[in-house]
This record gives structure tokens, C-alpha cells and sequence, in this order.
């Protein structure tokens, strides 16, 4: 997704770092810490109200959501919630909330409490607030059970299993909440709390046990939980082949291969929901014209990007990944320098007519986007266009796409809550100042069309599907504002004393530590 390329482009593992012994070492069981790898700075916001950042990796361990999304079910189960019902034209939602259940700052959780916490995330209008956009009014019925009332339908269990912005928190933790979460204090009622904060340290954040949480702690736990920052991927992967760390959450193919036959190491691989995009500038510069969108969409060389980075990456359908409703399948793009050439000469350009130079942005430090980038400028030159790319900061990369200033803009996108519509709603409907839409497309035919999305999610799911593929064909085809060059494939490496583990790719990057069993 959009802020958090730095993480998602972290521990690239080089095959020349595969000096290690035979045999892994393991933790006593006991006396282990669960250790997980970043590559930059964990906590960029404490906030649970405005956190958008790489500190989900930690906060999903501290903060709970109403509901959680089942990658095996694809369905929403319970969380803080035991219940829910809604209304058959989805405009009314009540959850039934789980009892016994007390933040860390020792108030109980109730229906009250719920109310003051998404109400107060709703009125930063920060982070991913917008996920609450439909919601008008929250009742409360009775002490453990809440209702919702919405302006438009959207899956509201969905929604409260999002993983930024759903976060249910004591508000009453402080009287001024905001400084007192930046100092690193929290107020959850996850399984761990916070033990330790040392920005700019190597172990940043250390979690503990919150001894009160209601899912009890009988039978064998990671009771500490530390967040580890490793810039470098070599020592890294020497840590952990030396068991000093307990997780890695990205290997390039070389290193994944030998880590599968590594005795002493489990792995994981799975498509994830995060994909790639190349956002076309549609309201200003050369990239206006709807031709030279289709000829840039044409000159990707989609299958030999996604060979060079060797299986870290998968052909991508449509414009949602597979696993969510709104994917279309069938639509795997394919380069076509003839057809880009033809579109070109069209336009005024190409081989035999004007030069053409286009500007580009991409995540600094992203091995992955820079195979794109230098490939798509290798084919572009040959078509007598010249890709001029910069690789920044994704902040700084943000803040010049919101003025427009560039021709295509390279990020990444996964869904705040696991539904398609978090691609459609965010980044290809119009707005101003545009925030996600960096395609800046303002197409009221495709806003009418998106506009209707989440009332059919909830009751024509059937027609919803239709709908998904008529947005997609909007947004590609008859509006060109993107190319979508690959889906993620996650592939991790974690010690074989970590058991338990499952990849939700509704929550990028998580280990959700507390459903993990250590073992000697």
C-alpha cells in the first residue's frame, strides 16, 4: 500500500549472505522471545486513531477490532464482538460485544466505551478514518451491545475488521490522549502491552504479556514479544540462522529455495492482497491523452518483470487480487510494442514521429519497482520515449504525486478492510486533493459506478461481481489510468520452534504472536 514501501520492500536477501552452519539453532523453550525483523523504524504514530503506518506489524499484538477477517473462510469472526446482525437492507448493524474483556489501563470494555473510541477516530480525520464514512449515528442498547446506523449500506463486519482505523481503545486513558500515546504508552485490550520504547534503537519496541487479557494465558505462549530494526538483510538472515531473531518476513527466491531445506527452519508462501501499480497522470502533460496511457500500458513487459524477480511476485488479474470479491480473473496483461508503437504514431509520436519524454516516480530502495522501472524504460526507448525516473522517500514520492507532479506515479495498494471496493472507493475515485487517486481521474460515469459498490456488496453480491467487472473495464480499458504488473507473493522464514503460524493477508506483515506455540 501507499505508506508503507519502505517495509514492503525490506529484507531483499542476497544469496551471497548463505554462509551459515548445518543446523539451526533454536531458543530454549521458556526463556524465548518472539523476534521479529524490520527494516526501518516499527512506530511511526502510537496513535490506534490515526495509525497508518508500519506499526501495524505491533499494534495488531496490542489493539483489537470489533471482528477479524478469516484468510480460510474469507469471512469476518469474532473478536471483541461475539455477535452481530444486520438489517436486510443493510443500513442498521448491532454487535454483541464480548464481557470480561478490560483495556490495559484496567477500564472495563463496554458498549460505551466502543462508541467513544470509533467516534473519536471518525473526528480526527486522519489515517484511514474513512472506513467509518458511512456510519451516522452508534447506539447504544445496552451495556454489552451496540448498534450502528449507516447513511448507505456497506459489510460493516468487514469494515470492523479493518486493519488500520478499527481499532478499539480507551479514550479515557488521559486527558490529553494524543501526547500521551506518543510518549509510548498504550491503551488496547490485546494480548500485550507495551514493555519498552527506544526510537532509533536496534530492539525499538519490546511487547509483554498483559496478565488480564481475557483469552487467558494456559498452555505454552510468547509472553514477550521484541521488534528488532536490521537495515541490513545479511545480518538478518545470519541472526536468524543463529536463532536470535524468530521471523523474517521477506526472502528473495535464491534465499527462499534453500531456506525450504534448511533443517531447522519452517517457511511460508502465499498471495498476498498488496499489489503493484503504475498510476497514469490522466489531467495534465503528455499522459492526458488517453492514447499514450494505452501505448505506457502496452509497453510493460509484464511476464519478463515477473520472471526476473522469480516467483516473489504473480501475474495479477483486473485491478483486485484473487481471494476478494471484485476480483475479475481472465485478464492477466501481456506487452505489445507493435500495439504501443501503433498508439504512439497516433498520438504524434513514437519511432517515426516526435520524441516523447515522460516523468516517473518509485519507492527509494525497492529492488522490485526498480526491475520495473529499468525494463519499462529499456522498451520505451526503443519506441523513441525517454522514461526520466526518480527514486524517492515514499513521503516525499506522496506529497509531490498529491500536486501532480509527475507522468506515472509506481506504488503499492492492499486494502484497509478485505474487500475490493477499498481500490475503487480509494484510488480511482475522484477527489480533491486527490489523497490515493494519483491517476487523477475525474470521470463521473466511473464515480456513478463505484458510488454503487458497497450498497451491492451487502445486498446483490451477484450484481456485484457484474459491477466489478464493469469498473474494471472502466479504469483499464476505456479510462486507462493504471497498469497492474503484479500481486505480492509473501514468502517467509521463521524458526521451527515457532508453531502455529498463518499468513492473513488482510493484515499485511502481522504475526498475530498470541496464536503461536513455542516449542524446544
Amino acid at each position: 500500500m501507499r505508506r508503507c514501501l519502505a517495509a514492503v520492500a525490506a529484507l531483499v536477501l542476497f544469496a551471497t549472505a548463505c554462509s551459515a552452519p548445518a543446523a539451526v539453532q533454536q531458543p530454549r523453550l521458556g526463556e524465548s522471545a518472539f523476534v521479529y525483523v524490520e527494516n526501518t523504524d516499527v512506530i511511526t504514530d502510537w496513535d490506534p486513531a490515526t495509525s497508518y503506518s508500519n506499526e501495524i506489524v505491533a499494534l495488531q499484538n496490542v489493539y483489537e477490532t470489533l471482528t477479524l477477517w478469516n484468510p480460510i473462510t474469507e469471512k469476518s469472526v469474532p473478536r471483541l464482538a461475539t455477535a452481530w446482525r444486520s438489517t436486510a437492507d443493510g443500513r442498521s448493524w448491532t454487535f454483541t460485544l464480548r464481557q470480561g474483556v478490560t483495556f490495559h489501563t484496567g477500564r472495563a470494555m463496554d458498549a460505551v466505551a466502543v462508541k467513544q473510541s470509533i467516534e473519536r477516530t471518525m473526528a480526527t480525520k486522519a489515517g484511514a478514518y474513512y472506513i467509518w464514512d458511512a456510519v451516522s449515528s452508534i447506539r447504544i442498547d445496552d451495556p454489552y451491545t451496540i448498534t450502528f446506523a449507516l447513511r448507505y449500506p456497506v459489510p460493516l463486519d468487514v469494515v470492523a475488521s479493518a486493519a488500520y482505523a478499527g481499532y478499539i481503545y480507551d479514550t479515557r486513558a488521559a486527558p490529553d490522549l494524543k501526547k500521551w500515546f506518543a510518549e509510548g504508552r498504550d491503551a488496547g485490550t490485546g494480548p500485550y502491552t507495551v514493555s519498552s520504547w527506544k526510537q532509533g534503537a536496534r530492539d525499538e519496541l519490546t511487547l509483554k504479556a498483559y496478565d488480564g487479557y481475557w483469552g487467558g494465558w494456559d498452555g505454552p505462549h510468547y509472553r514477550t514479544v521484541k521488534f528488532r530494526v536490521l537495515p541490513d538483510p545479511r545480518q538478518a538472515w545470519r541472526q536468524l540462522l543463529r536463532g536470535e531473531v524468530s521471523f523474517l518476513y521477506r526472502l528473495e527466491p535464491k534465499l527462499f529455495a534453500r531456506a525450504e531445506n534448511r533443517p531447522g527452519l519452517r517457511t511460508s508462501e502465499r498471495p498476498s492482497f498488496q499489489t503493484a501499480m503504475l498510476m497514469f497522470n490522466t489531467a495534465s502533460g503528455p499522459m492526458k491523452d488517453p492514447r499514450v496511457r494505452r501505448a505506457v500500458q502496452r509497453a510493460v513487459d509484464y511476464r519478463g518483470v515477473i520472471r526476473a524477480l522469480g516467483g516473489g511476485v504473480l501475474p495479477h488479474s483486473g485491478v483486485v487480487p484473487e481471494g476478494l470479491l471484485g476480483h475479475v480473473p481472465g485478464r492477466a496483461p501481456r506487452q505489445d510494442l507493435a500495439g504501443a508503437a501503433e498508439l504512439l504514431r497516433e498520438a504524434g509520436y513514437g519511432p517515426h514521429g516526435r520524441p516523447l519524454r515522460l516523468t516517473l516516480t518509485y519507492a527509494e530502495g525497492d529492488s522490485d519497482q526498480q526491475v520495473l522501472v529499468d525494463r519499462l524504460r529499456r522498451d520505451l526507448q526503443s519506441l523513441n520515449v525517454t522514461l526520466q525516473a526518480r527514486a524517492m522517500p515514499w513521503p516525499d514520492q506522496w506529497e509531490l504525486g498529491k500536486k501532480r507532479g509527475q507522468d506515472i506515479f509506481v506504488m503499492y495498494w492492499w486494502p484497509d478492510y478485505a474487500d475490493g471496493y477499498s481500490w475503487f472507493g480509494n484510488v480511482f475515485h475522484s477527489g480533491e486533493p486527490p489523497v490515493f487517486n494519483l491517476a487523477y481521474l475525474d470521470d463521473p460515469t466511473t464515480d456513478s459506478l463505484l458510488d454503487s459498490l458497497p450498497e451491492l456488496t451487502v445486498t446483490d453480491r451477484a450484481t456485484a461481481r457484474q459491477s466489478f467487472v464493469r469498473a474494471t473495464r472502466r479504469v483499464l480499458d476505456q479510462q486507462a489510468a493504471a497498469a497492474m504488473p503484479w500481486v505480492v507473493n509473501y514468502r517467509r522464514a521463521y524458526l521451527d520452534s515457532v508453531q502455529g503460524y498463518v499468513d492473513n493477508p488482510a493484515y499485511p506483515d502481522v504475526v498475530f504472536v498470541y496464536d503461536l506455540r513455542p516449542s524446544g
